[in-house]
């Protein structure tokens, strides 16, 4: 199933672009050169997320902004799991068909252990790591852990695929009117139906069910990635990643790494403050 939408010009100002990984058609876009960066995007969004950012460094890096499959403009395959180590198998295929080198990953919200995920096991290829509002460990707090079991009941789920529920309460309901009506619909068009929905309500269910890939990867990313140059931009607002519990761990884990606090942004930093998380990357891998 491919997504009959097509952005408006003016507010995703790039170039289409597939590849056709072993478990579907991926969309992505890749933008500018120089020093490359690997964007991944989270839930319930896509590489709409990162557009303003990749206006703003493109002139200067080679920004490749991927949709995750079930999201964005790429395919919902059948019989594809949704689960974050699918997306991590499939975006490390798409690393090695760009062949990429000496290149730095982004990661947000559920982007965040994607894109580490993908990278453990291509460390030597790897310059360094921006993250943003994520987590490579499973969730901790008390809140995070009763959303996670409750978004698996029966009702939440259709909530989720029938009324858009991420999408309408946590997306739109943080930006309100940050965004304007063209660009909320950017977000709702691409999930359309509760059938182009369903990988939103698998990955919220990874919130539990990943656990297990999340102890390995709070193992893996010390293990092959602590010694990168690392860049944390966060959202000091966002009640989900919460400051005090994550920018400590993070700190811990990395042995070179500067943080730039967003101090008026919640969870989607990137539509908070994209100038300054466009700064900060500059600064901190000219």
């Amino acid at each position: 199933m491919l997504i009959d939408f097509v952005p408006d010009k003016n507010l995703y100002p790039f170039e289409s672009r597939w590849f056709d990984s072993s478990a579907g058609r991926v969309h992505y876009i890749d933008e500018g050169s120089g020093p490359t960066i690997l964007f991944c995007h989270g839930v319930p969004t896509w590489s709409f997320l990162y557009r303003h950012i990749v206006t703003e460094l493109r002139g200067r890096y080679r920004c490749i902004a991927v949709d995750h499959l079930g999201f964005g403009l790429s395919e919902r395959p059948a019989g594809f799991g949704f689960t974050v180590a699918e997306h991590t198998a499939v975006l490390g295929e798409l690393i090695d068909h760009l062949q990429l080198d000496d290149f730095l990953v982004m990661g947000h919200d559920w982007g965040g252990p994607i894109g580490l995920g993908a990278v453990t096991t291509r460390a030597d290829r790897l310059r360094g790591i921006v993250l943003g509002n994520t987590l490579f460990w499973p969730p901790e707090a008390l809140a995070n852990r009763v959303f996670g079991r409750l978004i698996r009941t029966g009702p939440m789920q259709r909530r989720v695929l029938d009324k858009g529920f991420l999408i309408e309460g946590f997306l739109l309901g943080e930006l309100g009117r940050k965004l304007t009506p063209a660009e909320a619909d950017h977000y709702r068009l691409v999930q359309p139906t509760p059938e182009a929905r369903h990988g939103l309500g698998v990955m919220a269910k990874q919130i539990v069910d990943a656990r297990p890939l999340l102890d390995q990867l709070a193992r893996d990313v010390p293990a092959h990635l602590g010694n990168k140059p690392t860049l944390l931009v966060w959202g000091m607002k966002d009640p989900v990643y919460r400051p005090k519990a994550h920018i400590p761990r993070m700190r811990a884990t990395f042995t070179d790494v500067e943080v730039v606090e967003l101090p008026q942004a919640r969870q989607f930093i990137q539509e908070h403050a994209p100038e300054a998380i466009a700064t900060a990357i500059t600064k901190r891998f000219p």
